[in-house]
């Protein structure tokens, strides 16, 4: 492209502190180095992890531009990047796969030692690739796509279905592949099961998506928001239930309803008061309890230990389990051959310059998931 190794002018959303507004901004993209690709993102989904970057329940440093759910093109790539090439559509990966480390090495693991999960907000040679008003950005665990140009590392992209469409298989960079996953392979869920999900966001709504697929027969959907129960019921869930209803708590709730028959509970929100219940709701030998949601940063969890002394297991999930380089591309492939249907999850679309209405849809609960596109 004409661009190639030139800086690039484009808008993006600049976080300047924490707390802080979001604010259109002109920014000055670099061309990519070394094994480095710049992407111009096409459609880019608002997730609450943003959200928390923004308010303080995630690590991050600022100014920042934040983002991470996206589909782009390849505008450019840096000396050494052989996987992908000008014009190529992409999904950047919050989540990398390097091929090297000890965890993209184990194939139990998908943990790549890349992955920015503690807001250095740099690509590995500790700099950024943004300038605004003559400051570097910080980066946003290693994508930053609420910008109409990023650069990411090329262990940081996916190669996907040219055809794809990007409004919908965004969802591939965090909701749908985190939920999904999180059924499929963390707790691999088993067919007659029951299940229940706590958060019906879009990554709740992509558990139950998984664990329809894997063949639960009983799906119950768990949310203070009544008004995400029909989309919920859409994508498969059984039935669904409000805590606020009732005077007990939750997990006896779920006993009564289902003779005491939870083998698999999902806590898609991150709140230390849901983990504990998700955990008290399974099966308290035979139980699986998978932490999918992402815990607020710098906080303790206290919990009674013969909640686990009595056999039920509890796991964590970073993205699904998915290899993300490997298995993203295949997933893309099972969406273009209508396998999975994503629409119940996107209840917004919004150009990009309507970034601030999609994030008040968010935190007044009125969508699961905004869609911007450029």
């Amino acid at each position: 492209m004409s661009t190639a190794g030139k800086v690039i002018k484009c808008k993006a959303a600049v976080i300047w502190g924490l707390k802080e507004p979001i604010s259109i901004e002109e920014v000055e993209v670099a061309p990519p180095k070394a094994y480095e690709v710049r992407v111009k993102i096409l459609a880019t989904g608002i997730c609450r992890t943003d959200n928390n970057a923004i308010t303080g329940g995630l690590h991050a440093k600022f100014p920042v531009i934040v983002g991470h759910e996206a589909v782009g093109i390849v505008e450019s790539i840096g000396e050494g990047v052989t996987t992908v090439k000008p014009g190529d559509k992409i999904i950047p990966l919050c989540v990398p796969q390097c091929g090297f480390c000890s965890a993209c090495l184990n194939p139990n693991s998908n943990f790549c030692e890349r992955l920015d999960i503690s807001g250095k907000g740099v690509l590995s040679d500790g700099t950024s690739r943004f300038i605004c008003k003559g400051k570097p950005i910080h980066h946003f665990l290693s994508t930053s796509t609420f910008t109409e140009y990023t650069v990411v590392e090329e262990s940081s992209v996916a190669k996907i279905d040219a055809a794809a469409p990007p409004e919908k298989v965004c969802l591939f960079g965090c909701a749908f592949s985190t939920g999904y996953g999180a059924a499929i392979n963390t707790a691999k869920v088993t067919p007659g099961s029951t299940c229940a999900v706590f958060g019906l966001g879009g990554v709740g709504l992509s558990i139950i998506i998984g664990c329809k697929a894997a063949g639960a027969s009983r799906i119950i959907g768990i949310d203070i928001n009544p008004l995400k129960f029909e989309k919920a019921k859409a994508v498969g869930a059984t039935e669904c239930i409000n805590p606020k209803d009732y005077t007990k708590p939750i997990s006896e709730v779920l006993k009564e309803m289902t003779n005491n028959s939870v083998g698999y509970t999902f806590e898609a929100i991150g709140h230390l008061d849901t983990i504990i219940d998700a955990l008290a709701s399974c099966h308290n030998n035979y139980g699986t309890s998978v932490l999918v949601g992402n815990p607020p940063s710098s906080t303790m969890l206290t919990y009674d230990p013969k909640l686990l002394f009595t056999g039920r297991t509890w796991k964590g999930c970073i993205f699904g389990g998915w290899k993300t380089r490997n298995d993203l591309p295949k997933l893309v492939s099972d969406f273009m051959a209508k396998k999975f249907n994503l629409d119940p999850i996107i209840t917004h679309v919004l150009p990009f310059n309507k970034i601030k209405d999609g994030f008040d849809l968010l935190n007044k609960g009125e969508s699961i998931r905004t869609i911007l596109t450029f």
